[in-house]
């Protein structure tokens, strides 16, 4: 089948009318950054700052005018808010205009009430260990609970969770999601074979991470979770600026070379207006299995100190145990499969503070992200 062109989606478009302005959004120069690729298309919808939400139903309608077309496989539309609209009738903008412009705006994912990041400065700190059981902790607190693996390099839901197999796409569009311990759950890592390198640039590595998040029936959720790969690169920023996060959860071990990877975590959700629910200290401490002996391989309560340094939140300590990494390997969670354990104790701890911070955040009514003006 032909790959669709750029003039047949522009004429698809000129169908779909702003009903506010009796016109249609090509010819009110509403739509740039078109984009094809192998039938996946994307492109922005330029609106006002205060108009948000109330055009959510035109994204759609352009969405639904470009899907029909043949050829196209996938449509990702996004609400762009500039500082001055364009006038009715102008000429459409080039997409490679340099006007001052907002960031997109953070479309919601239908049926998902909050979305959790869990985030580190550098790899090699347990932060898929924790996004894990703190997922299957929020449901044992009673919550509808999805996960998300967005490293696209090197996915680790599905062997955490014990999932094998290949999810299933009904309608050739959306994806049925994988489910593990009662949770649905999505991962590259499902789709390519385990041992297959993804050798990918930014821009596909961004359009998989759009498309594992907003083409699978994640059904109606009190929490999404989704475990970001490690580091402040492309696949973060594609999700701190396009995904409305309510908040992030950092990882760190206690160590000085992960702590300072922590400030630029921070420092990157600060730059989104993403809110840090708080630090994790991973790994606090060696609890000897034979002994019980204790012993702070990394040292001890350096991410308490930083974040009491930083203001921001401190979760909770998880302790350096073999089981946890035993439970991790075997695809079988400490939090579901040793409920009663001190581990699981510990990740529930983390799991009710986070809670709480998202029920103040929704009473508080912090849970929109706001646009932010890009200079």
């Amino acid at each position: 089948m032909p790959e669709v062109s750029k003039e047949e989606v522009l004429a698809a478009l000129t169908g779909v009318n702003d009903p506010e302005r009796g016109a249609d959004v090509v010819s009110l120069g509403m739509i740039s950054g078109l984009a094809m690729r192998d039938g996946h298309v994307t492109f922005a919808i330029e609106i006002k700052p205060e108009e948000g939400a109330r055009k959510e139903p035109l994204r759609r309608a352009c969405e639904q005018a470009v899907d029909r077309l043949p050829g196209v496989l996938s449509v990702t539309a996004v609400l762009t808010a500039h500082r001055e609209g364009p006038a009715p009738g102008a000429a459409p903008r080039a997409a490679t205009g340099s006007t001052p412009r907002a960031a997109p705006s953070r479309p919601e994912i239908a049926g998902v009430r909050t979305i959790v990041a869990v985030a580190s400065g550098k790899g090699g700190v347990g932060k898929s260990t924790v996004a894990v059981n703190l997922a299957l902790g929020l449901k044992r607190l009673g919550l509808r609970v999805g996960l998300m693996d967005s490293d696209i390099y090197g996915p680790s839901v599905p062997r955490m969770m014990g999932i094998e197999g290949r999810p299933q796409s009904p309608d050739g569009k959306r994806v049925e999601p994988m489910v593990g311990y009662g949770i649905p759950t999505m991962s590259i890592g499902y789709l390519v074979p385990r041992d297959t390198p993804m050798i990918w640039r930014g821009p596909m590595v961004q359009s998989a991470i759009e498309q594992l998040l907003r083409e699978v029936n994640w059904g109606e959720l009190d929490v999404l979770v989704i475990d970001l790969p490690p580091g402040t690169g492309d696949a973060q920023l594609t999700l701190s600026q396009r995904v409305p996060l309510t908040g992030a959860v950092i990882v760190s071990t206690p160590q000085d070379v992960a702590l300072l990877d922590v400030r630029k975590g921070i420092a990157m959700f600060e730059r989104v207006n993403v809110p840090v629910l708080g630090i994790v200290e991973n790994m606090s401490y060696f609890v000897c299995p034979h002994c019980s002996g204790r012993t702070d391989i990394f040292g001890h309560g350096g991410a308490r100190a930083t974040a009491a340094e930083l203001g921001a939140p401190f979760l909770g300590e998880i302790p350096l145990r073999l089981v946890i990494r035993e439970t991790s390997d075997a695809g079988t969670p400490i939090v579901v499969t040793a409920p009663d354990s001190e581990e699981a104790a510990a990740f529930m701890a983390i799991a009710a503070d986070v809670a709480g911070r998202l029920d103040r955040l929704a009473e508080e009514g912090a849970a929109q992200a706001p646009r932010i003006v890009i200079q």
